[in-house]
């Protein structure tokens, strides 16, 4: 269908509803406001947007009441199981958004989604670390930087303060695996993270840019597009790819139960889908796209960097959405890591 018209049909489905805005609770620095203006623009959808800092803060506040007051989130894909398990997401069929056959193969019978029923692509990309090249000059692809850092970067790193990709990570150092109910793995798990600690500066996820571009830490947990703005802004950083593995995530459109905009929703997820719109996305945030034609509209530096071009044979690993019984002690092993 013309993209025009496809938006054309949306947009007039959401004014006959009365449906002329959409709530958005997006990531921070995840969304350019061109993009939101340029919606607006062709819908006459008006869009206001909360964020939040991690999968886990946007779960506890959907649970705090939130639910019913967004019409869509942006929850990587482990998070998307939670709320479906949890009965927090809404649903939709494919004819209901005219550019759905956009999306790329490989991201269409997802796990977490099959079918794609309650989400779309969003973005997607990966979770290592970076190192500032000024400050340590040795091998940097292991995960010891964080966990059993060299003198140079000792007490200079920042992890991400999410528990989910932290004990991930933490997982994949120690090679065990993850959502393990084994008491002696999970002692184990505990005590590195405890005892790594005390080479860290901060726990910090909106900060995880900000700290390598000034200095105020060395090294740290980071998105390899949030990698990849820090570099471009300055930082003489490099992003890692550990012998152990990175983190690889999608984060997606997800429709809330109770949207009280359900056809801004599907319009602005129409929208999203439009090559153009998510190679804008793309070179905004600097991951990766799932949709199908993007390639012509990306900028070279994006398409070309070394943050978007692992090595080959580098691992992947997803994070899991645990059993309840088991993420309770995950829960604790993070709470206590906090304190």
């Amino acid at each position: 269908m013309n993209k025009f018209l496809a938006t054309s049909l949306i947009a007039l489905t959401a004014s006959a509803a009365s449906a002329q805005e959409l709530k958005l609770y997006n990531w921070f620095e995840y969304m350019p406001q061109e993009l939101l203006d340029k919606f607006t623009a062709e819908t006459g959808i008006t869009v206001t947007m909360d964020t939040y800092d991690s999968n886990e803060a946007l779960l506890a506040s959907l649970k705090a009441g939130k639910l019913g007051a967004y019409d869509i989130a942006v929850p990587g894909d482990y998070m998307v199981k939670i709320l479906g398990d949890e009965g927090m997401l809404g649903s939709f069929t494919p004819d209901e958004i005219p550019n759905h056959g956009n999306i790329e193969e490989q991201w269409l019978n997802v796990p977490f989604d099959e079918g794609r029923k309650s989400s779309v692509p969003y973005q997607w990309g990966s979770t290592s670390f970076a190192v500032n090249r000024d400050v340590f000059d040795g091998d940097i692809n292991d995960t010891a930087i964080i966990f059993s850092p060299p003198e140079e970067l000792a007490g200079k790193i920042n992890v991400l303060d999410t528990s989910g990709e932290t004990l991930t990570l933490a997982s994949m150092h120690l090679g065990i695996p993850q959502c393990t109910s084994d008491r002696d793995q999970l002692k184990a798990l505990n005590a590195l993270v405890t005892e790594a600690k005390a080479s860290w500066a901060s726990f910090g996820s909106d900060v995880a840019k900000d700290v390598l571009t000034s200095g105020d830490a060395a090294a740290g947990m980071i998105w390899n597009g949030f990698s990849a703005k820090a570099r471009n802004e300055g930082a003489n950083i490099e992003y890692a790819y550990p012998k152990q593995g990175v983190i690889v995530w999608m984060d997606n459109l997800t429709l809330l139960k109770d949207a009280p905009n359900r056809d801004s929703a599907l319009a602005f997820m129409n929208f999203m889908l439009e090559p153009e719109n998510a190679a804008a996305l793309t070179n905004f945030a600097q991951y990766s796209g799932g949709v199908k034609g993007m390639a012509e509209f990306l900028d070279p530096e994006v398409a070309n960097s070394p943050e978007n071009n692992p090595p080959e044979g580098t691992k992947t690993v997803f994070v899991e959405a645990c059993p309840e019984e088991i993420q309770v002690m995950y829960d604790a092993i993070w709470t206590n890591l906090k304190k």
